[in-house]
């Protein structure tokens, strides 16, 4: 079975430095922000227009080193794009951690053909919906993404 993946029309953030990527990842996490008085969030084309909130992203990120925060970051408008605009079937499946929760992973190609997958947390209680995404190092070497487009 071959994953579809949604090719962005964004790059990535260019720089390596943490300091470098965090200034604009954060500009753009803020204009975000600023759209609401509570909590931040996107609104889902496959998720029919629901909110995606960010916020577990930002603690998720905490967890990391600096050199991976930096990495994932530089993936943030690629993947605020995938969140927005992709109609394209996710990989669904329930969380083996949390059986309260369905993982929804969207993948993705940035404009230099870098893959990335975006994954939303799903609660089952309540439908709310949380993002935090991952980067592929080396390329996903077992379920290879065809490079349609979902638009």
């Amino acid at each position: 079975m071959q994953i579809k993946s949604y090719k962005t029309k964004n790059r990535r953030l260019s720089g390596t430095r943490y300091e470098d990527v965090y200034d604009k990842a954060y500009a753009l996490y803020v204009k975000i922000r600023r759209r609401t008085k509570r909590r931040p969030y996107l609104r889902s084309a496959y998720f029919k227009k629901s909110k995606i909130f960010l916020e577990l992203f930002w603690r998720h990120l905490d967890q990391k080193n600096w050199r991976d925060r930096a990495r994932r970051m530089r993936y943030l408008p690629c993947a605020f794009e995938i969140i927005q605009f992709s109609r394209l079937n996710p990989e669904s499946k329930e969380n083996p951690n949390d059986h309260s929760e369905i993982l929804h992973r969207f993948y993705g190609i940035t404009k230099e053909g870098q893959i990335f997958y975006v994954q939303i947390k799903e609660e089952k209680k309540n439908g709310r919906k949380m993002v935090y995404f991952r980067i592929s190092r080396n390329g996903l070497k077992q379920k290879r993404p065809s490079a349609t487009c979902g638009i």
